[in-house]
């Protein structure tokens, strides 16, 4: 039995039966059978129920919203956002799948040369809770407009919106069997990877999770794509706007709890302006109204989940053991739901929890450094290459920098960093390998094939 528990309260929300493993195989067979007539369908074709999935995700975004606030305590606002950035993915695919799946003519001194990009079949997504709709559909719309069928193993705790995709896409008039959530433990992904009609698999989790899964997929010889933690460094340098520095910084290590692999989370700062950015960024983040995630008062709402919010704590006691100076927070409030107030930490040091390890809640570490060059080497001094973010009044300067400096997959310039189906979104180093999003994203999971016609 797997159950959904309201971080707010701790109240069960819903208890689940598992997905028996007559019913898994069942489930792949009948997917791999929808996919053969699926992706003969013109793309054409294929848009019409992406395009309905998106007015469904439109429709119902105050439902689904109110669902992930239950589920993961996400503020209900943000909720409601997400529903609607996954609309805009599925918008994307349908309008831009005939451009990126279009045969490329290459002239290798023959009557005809090409290379098509032809669907791989079953593709198995294994998902997170932060995220528990975008998460979903920034695979499924570039996976099922390129002909593939989707199978979700999503986290246990989000298993009511899981339900909630599958019911949204069987309404949108995708093909019965094409998508299909299993309702799994973490300990069963490998029975569905061993299937032989699952041909790849993509997941965005925890490094731990990330290694497990490509380690037996990779024995498996089967495709992956992974996007794992980070811990996305955000350079100020001494020429930067720090009110406006202080305030994206303070956004982006808040937003979504600061559950998210992109969230700041050491805010790498210059000697000569340390200070003063750092008095901004504890007024910034103090502003937070943490409380409960229905309450439309609400920006900070509990984290998912109660060990969660514990392993958080241990790391910022660790941290000031260590020396670090809490500025703000700290403390886990009386009371049920796993809440945790806004943190800021200051003098921290390479040693201490909050430099080396992936924070995962609202906690900033604030680094000081002499120069940008000594906040490169900082910033890079890490397992993790998701995202990073430059500050600086000379934006040619910050975008030198970005590029060619920074280890990360995504790096921006005085703007916090994100997400969008337009662009290519993934990372290096532990932080996982392989594209989602944008053209490269959709081909991930295709058959590059080389034709020839003599």
């Amino acid at each position: 039995m797997i159950e959904s528990i309201n971080p707010s309260t701790g109240e069960v929300v819903a208890r689940y039966e598992e997905t028996g493993a007559a019913d898994v195989a069942r489930h792949v067979e009948a997917a791999h059978t929808a996919h053969r007539s699926w992706m003969l369908r013109p793309i054409a074709e294929r848009a019409v129920p992406m395009r309905r999935a998106a007015d469904l995700l439109e429709a119902r975004a105050q439902e689904l919203g109110h669902l992930m606030a239950i589920e993961m305590g996400k503020p209900l606002a943000d909720g409601v956002a997400e529903a609607r950035k996954c609309a805009s993915a599925c918008r994307h695919y349908a309008d831009e799948a005939a451009r990126i799946l279009a045969d490329e003519p290459i002239a290798a001194g023959r009557t005809k040369s090409y290379v098509a990009y032809r669907p791989l079949g079953v593709v198995l997504a294994v998902m997170p809770w932060n995220f528990p709709f975008w998460q979903v559909f920034r695979f499924v719309a570039p996976a099922l407009m390129a002909g593939n069928a989707g199978l979700l193993k999503h986290a246990s705790n989000v298993t009511g919106c899981a339900l909630a995709i599958d019911e949204i896409l069987v309404e949108a008039g995708f093909p019965d069997g094409l998508f299909r959530t299993l309702v799994l433990p973490a300990r069963r992904v490998d029975e569905v990877l061993e299937h032989p009609l699952v041909r790849a698999a993509t997941l965005t989790g925890s490094d731990p999770a990330g290694r497990a899964v490509a380690s037996k997929a990779g024995s498996l010889l089967k495709k992956t794509v992974l996007e794992l933690g980070g811990s996305d460094p955000y350079l100020v340098l001494a020429d930067a706007d720090l009110d406006v520095a202080a305030r994206v910084c303070s956004q982006s290590r808040l937003i979504n709890g600061g559950q998210s692999c992109i969230a700041a989370k050491r805010f790498i700062v210059e000697e000569p302006v340390v200070e003063a950015f750092t008095e901004r960024l504890v007024a910034s983040m103090s502003t937070a109204v943490m409380g409960d995630p229905l309450d439309p008062a609400t920006t900070l709402g509990p984290m998912a989940r109660h060990d969660l919010r514990d392993e958080l704590h241990d790391q910022v006691v660790r941290s000031v053991g260590a020396g670090a100076q809490l500025l703000l927070g700290g403390e886990v409030p009386h009371g049920p739901g796993a809440f945790y107030p806004p943190t800021v930490l200051a003098g921290v040091a390479d040693g201490m929890a909050v430099y080396r390890e992936e924070t995962f809640g609202p906690v900033a570490a604030v680094i000081s450094v002499a120069d940008s060059e000594e906040a490169i080497a900082v910033a890079n001094d890490s397992d993790f290459g998701l995202g990073a973010a430059v500050f600086t009044a000379d934006p040619a300067r910050g975008e030198a920098i970005a590029r060619d400096q920074l280890e990360a997959g995504s790096c921006f310039v005085n703007a916090l960093v994100a997400s969008d189906p337009r662009l290519p979104f993934g990372g290096i180093k532990t932080s996982g390998y392989g594209r989602e999003l944008a053209d490269i994203g959709m081909r991930e999971f295709l058959n590059v094939k080389t034709v020839v016609v003599a």
